[in-house]
Order: structure tokens, then sequence, then C-alpha cells
């Protein structure tokens, strides 16, 4: 509800991840040394026309080396010009780094990095074919890459491929997998995110901006286990990625689960995506700010799905509103995104709906923005009837279009919290829009008001936002109210 909002949109660099990894004998070392294979992990860091940033960890998985040389051969003409951490010489598509002068000792289990810069024309697919000191890294170890995120894991968030990998920006993104063995690799970039790693339905890691890394979740009970990555975060600048999952030494990563016959969308804002919801005081600056106290997979949506075994998607945005974002903020407004993969991102795009996802249930919570604030001078409104009107029409409109993406069958809630304070506006106008929409035959629209006090809300979140406490109270009576319509699922 209180968000500020940027105007600034940074570039955000397209990221590909491989990692490969090899067993072999060693026939050929420059200091004569054996070697069990190695592990080589490909990552491009930034990307532009004509050209890109690259970065290569190399691992030696067997005998210490006091030299190495690592090859590569590019499949698309890529050349490298400025290279670091090593010598490099390239002839056709077949690139060859040695090591510097400073690092040239490499132990068993020691880690080399490169970087460089390079230029492409057409394509700029990742090399497959690494060899330290001879040795192919193509073998089966803990680091074996995914062959891609979503052949591995289960999601029904609105995700856009990035090579192995996958990209997303809406709170409350989730991933589902399953693994045989006594741990687990999480591959991630991000450096702006918060994340809750879960595994057999237990919360074992909090991520806070993990970065460029794998992490590793050891020494569990050796059988079948399923694993959860869930945003905590927002983050409608800046996309996260996932690149899968990576099993540990002796096991395997399973089949991922069927997906969940119920469905469900959460559309709304800053209470739909948990802001500052994990605080337990009003005043988040000395605890960690917003961001840190946010936590998409504990809010009423998440554990509302959670409790009906529901699959669902939180298309949230703090801030906005339908037609009026908060203390009249901004030109756009939530209706501006909703169709985006990646929300504000500088190359997002309209978000393909696939033919899987079809909810049952539309949860929508949108006009504590509109009508939480008065009317600046300036704004385009100059009396609450009229931004009531708006507030209506635009409603009806995105009401049409879920009906014409989901269909008729889909019963689609229509929440408000008490505004009474400020105005009764917004209860008026959603009360008006249930029942002109029942009035017209569409009887699977249905309101639910939140009276904070007749429920005990104590809005303790940072900036008076619901706390934890409050979204299981919201979670309970979202529960029982859908308890009280003629689903069928």
């Amino acid at each position: 509800m209180r968000h500020a909002r940027s105007s600034y949109r940074p570039v955000l660099a397209a990221t590909v991840a491989l990692a490969v990894a090899g067993g072999g004998v060693l026939t050929t070392a420059l200091a004569a040394h054996a070697a069990a294979g190695c592990r080589a992990v490909y990552q491009v860091t930034s990307q532009w026309p004509g050209g890109f940033g690259a970065t290569v960890d190399v691992t030696n998985l067997g005998d210490p080396l006091t030299g190495w040389r690592l090859t590569w051969s590019f499949g698309a003409g890529q050349t490298v010009g400025q290279l670091w951490n090593g010598v490099i010489t390239q002839t056709g598509s077949q690139v060859t780094v040695t090591n510097a002068g400073w690092n040239g000792g490499l132990g068993s289990g020691g880690t080399a990095s490169v970087g460089f810069t390079g230029a492409w024309t057409g394509a700029n697919p990742a090399p497959s074919d690494f060899a330290l000191n001879g040795v192919p890294c193509t073998g089966n170890t803990p680091s074996t890459p995914p062959a891609g995120a979503l052949d591995q894991v289960g999601t029904v968030g609105r995700v856009r491929a990035a090579g192995n990998a996958v990209q997303y920006t809406w709170p409350g993104t989730y991933f589902e997998g399953r693994f045989r063995g006594t741990g687990v690799g999480l591959v991630l970039n991000d450096a702006n995110n918060d994340y809750v790693v879960q595994v057999d339905g237990v919360t074992v890691a909090t991520l806070v901006t993990p970065g460029q890394q794998t992490y590793w979740v050891r020494n569990l009970a050796a059988g079948d286990h399923t694993v959860r990555l869930a945003k905590r975060t927002e983050s409608p600048y800046a996309a996260g990625e996932f690149g899968g999952l990576v099993a540990d030494t002796g096991g395997a990563i399973l089949a991922k689960a069927t997906p969940r016959a119920r469905q469900m969308e959460f559309i709304g804002d800053s209470w739909t995506a948990g802001y500052g919801d994990m605080s337990t005081t009003r005043d988040c600056t000395g605890n960690g700010g917003v961001t840190r106290n946010s936590n998409a997979d504990v809010t009423f949506g998440a554990l509302t799905a959670q409790g009906l075994n529901a699959d669902y998607q939180i298309n949230a945005w703090s801030g906005l509103g339908m037609v009026r974002n908060y203390n009249g903020g901004g030109t756009d407004n939530f209706r501006t995104y909703y169709d985006t993969d990646l929300q504000a991102v500088y190359n997002s795009q309209t978000w393909p709906v696939p033919s899987t996802w079809r909810p049952q249930v539309v949860v929508i919570g949108l006009g504590i923005n509109d009508f939480s604030t008065a009317l600046n001078a300036g704004e385009r409104w100059t009396t609450i009837d009229q931004l009531a009107a708006d507030y209506r029409t635009a409603y009806a409109a995105f009401l049409d279009k879920l009906r014409a993406r989901y269909g008729s069958d889909t019963f689609i809630v229509l929440t408000y919290p008490d505004l009474s304070y400020q105005t009764t506006a917004f209860a008026d106008s959603v009360q008006q829009l249930v029942a002109a929409r029942t009035s017209a035959g569409d009887t699977r629209v249905s309101a639910l008001y939140y009276d904070n006090n007749a429920l005990g809300l104590d809005l303790l979140g940072c900036d008076w936002h619901p706390s934890q406490h409050d979204h299981r109270i919201l979670a309970d009576t979202l529960t029982q109210h859908l308890a009280g319509l003629p689903l069928t699922w």
C-alpha cells in the first residue's frame, strides 16, 4: 500500500548457465600429474547486440596440478576478445586458455576462474566440450547440469526460458521437484530476491539475495525427497533466474510430480504480495526493511492454496491500483502490467497463457491503493465519485478479460478490507460490481469483505500491513468463503 515506485528500469543481462563434469584417465598433463576429471561452469553474465561477457569456473576433480590448460570450442562462430586470469589463444572455433603465472596451482577440488568478453552474430550457444589438460569434462558427477530447469521441476508461475534456466519476477513464484539421495543443489542467479527452500515440506533455508551459486542441501536421509524453491520478495524491475536441480554424489533427479488438479490465481497489491508480512512492528527501518520482512510464501493466497492442495499464481504489485496508485503516484496502474511475463523488466512481453493454466478460482484484491488516500491537486479526478465511476468501469472490463481468458466456469472473488475511515466508495463499488454481474447472469462472481476489527487483524506488518497472524486469519476467512461456493473441483 505504501510503496515507492520508480520509473528507472535497469537493463537485465541475459544469462545462460551450463555446468559440466567428467571423469576419465589423464594421458597428458602439463605437470605430469594424473587427474580423474573436471567440472566446468560456463556463465554468460551479460549480452548485447554483437557482444557478450562470460566466465568459466573449472574445478579439478583429480590429483593436484601445478599447471593447467582449459579448452573448449564455440559452435556459432563466437570469438574471444579480452580475457583475464589466464592466457588465451583461439584458432577458428577452438579456444585454449592456460594458467597465468600466479594461478597455475590447482589442488584436488580446487577451482580456477577466468572471465572474458566476446563477440557473436546470429546466436550465442554455450560450449559443451570443455576439457582440462586433455580430460573431457563430460561425465556423471555431483554437478552434472540440468538439461533444462522445466524438465526437472514443476511450476505454474509466469516464467520465461533463458537457455537451460528460467526467469521470473512475480512474487511467490515457486518450483517443485523430486530427487533421490542425500542431497540436492539448486542453481540460482539472483542478486535481488530472497527465497525459501523446503525439503519434504520442511523449511531448511532462507536465501537472502543468493547471487550466482548452486545452493546445496546435504546430509539428508537416503531415499526419495521433494524440494521446493519459492520466491519471497517482489522484483518488478529485475528478473530472478533458476537453473534447475543438481543431484548429489550417488543421487539422481527424479521425474517431476504430476501438476495438481486444482488451480488458483491471486491478483492484487501489497496485501496479496506479502509486503512486510514477516515483521512484528509497523516501522521496519530498524529490523531489516520491507524487503527482508516480506514473504509471499506465507500470504493468505499461498496459505489458502496450499491448504486446498492447489497450484497457484500470485500476480501482485505493491502500491498499484485498478486505476489509481497509492497517493496518486505514477501514470501506470496494475492493469498496465497484468498481462506481462516479467512485469516492468526492459524486455518484458505478453505472457502466453498456456492451455494448462485454467484456474477454477481467481481472487482479486485491487482498490486499497485507489481509495486509501485523499485525492491530490492535479489528479484527473476531482471527486471520489468520479474516481469510483472510473474504478467500476475499469474493474468491469478487467472481469470481462478474465472471463474471456478462463471461461464462465471460473469462480471470481472480489475482496475488500475496511476503508470506512477514509471512504465507503471502495466497498460500495465492489458490491455494485457483483450485483451488476449477477443481474447479467454471471453468478460465479462474489464479494468477500474483510472486517479488520471483527476478524482481529493487528496490521503489525511493515507500514500497517497484514502480519503473519493476519494472513492466517485472512486465509481461514477466504477458505470459509470458498467452502460456501458450489465448487466441484
